[in-house]
C-alpha cells in the first residue's frame, strides 16, 4: 500500500473561554494573530502551519478535548527563561549535555503546549 505523504497544516483547539485562550497564545507565547472572527475563532500564524482556537459548540460537529500543540523555538532554554520556569509543568533535560530537550506547559484550559528546539539549522553570520 502506498503511503500518504502529509505535513502538518495546522492544529485547532476548542475552548470555553476563547478570549482567555487568544490572550494566552498571543501575549504569553507571542504568536502572531492571522485571522479572527470574534466569538467564533482566532487563527495564529506559526510559520509553515497555523494554530486555530475555536469556541466550543461554534460548529455542529463535536471534537475530543485532548490535544497537544508542538511548537519549535530557536532556543528552548531562552524561551523557558523568557516565559518563566514556573509556567512549565515538566522540563525534560538532555542529560550530560545540559539544557532542556523539551518543555511542556498548559494553556488556560489545560491543553498541553510542548516546546522543542527548532530542527532548522541555525544561520551563520
Amino acid at each position: 500500500m502506498k503511503r500518504l505523504h502529509a505535513t502538518l497544516a495546522g492544529v485547532e483547539l476548542y475552548f470555553d473561554d476563547l478570549e482567555r485562550a487568544r490572550k494566552f497564545y498571543r501575549e504569553v507565547l507571542g504568536l502572531k494573530l492571522q485571522d479572527e472572527q470574534p466569538g467564533h475563532h482566532s487563527q495564529f500564524d506559526t510559520g509553515a502551519s497555523f494554530l486555530c482556537l475555536e469556541r466550543k459548540a461554534a460548529e455542529s460537529y463535536a471534537s475530543r478535548d485532548k490535544a497537544v500543540v508542538f511548537l519549535e523555538v530557536d532556543d528552548l532554554a531562552a524561551a523557558v527563561k523568557k516565559i518563566g520556569r514556573k509556567r512549565f509543568v515538566h522540563i525534560e533535560s538532555r542529560g550530560k549535555r545540559g539544557g532542556p530537550s523539551w518543555a511542556v506547559m498548559h494553556d488556560p484550559e489545560g491543553h498541553n503546549v510542548l516546546l522543542l528546539n527548532s530542527r532548522k539549522p541555525k544561520r551563520r553570520r
